[in-house]
């Protein structure tokens, strides 16, 4: 069965033999499309402007996404107001800028006994980037690290 522009309602069932010779007069190739069908779906199309269409339909929409952006804040659980205040105008930056901003609190040897101070921390520059961002994850203690995901409200907002 050939499908197609260039068919006519009469010739669309026809042997393999005659669709070859019909697609070799138009100086095109035969594409099986469906196999599975009965009688099988063929179309008469040129194959490379197919493939170099598709490649090109394929690279604009990788073109479309949106790559997202994870920065990093390391605290420690004893992080000083200074310190807390110099990462939290870098977080309010990246947020600003469109990225997502992962904050960790990284508990060394016997600090982890401060996992209450690590996440009073974490959730106090949650609330302090509550304008800019949205908590995407509560923290959470993995190992000797307590992280929290912040996302921004608006996908790339400028100043």
């Amino acid at each position: 069965m050939l499908v197609g522009d260039n068919i006519e309602k009469g010739q669309s069932i026809c042997s393999v033999e005659e669709a070859l010779r019909m697609a070799d007069e138009m100086n095109l190739d035969l594409v099986e499309i469906a196999a599975q069908n009965d009688p099988p779906v063929c179309k008469i199309l040129d194959y490379q402007k197919f493939l170099y269409q598709l490649k090109k339909k394929q690279k604009a929409i990788k073109a479309k996404t949106v790559k997202v952006v994870i920065k990093e804040l390391r605290f420690g659980p004893n992080t000083d107001d200074h310190d807390y205040n110099f990462k939290l105008k870098h977080a309010e930056k990246f947020l600003n800028d469109g990225a997502k901003v992962k904050a960790f609190v990284f508990f060394k040897g016997r600090s982890i006994l401060f996992k209450e101070k690590g996440e009073i921390l974490l959730l106090k520059l949650a609330q302090d980037l509550e304008e800019l961002g949205i908590v995407e994850q509560m923290p959470k203690l993995e190992g000797k690290r307590m992280t929290m995901f912040i996302s921004p409200r608006t996908q790339g907002k400028k100043k």
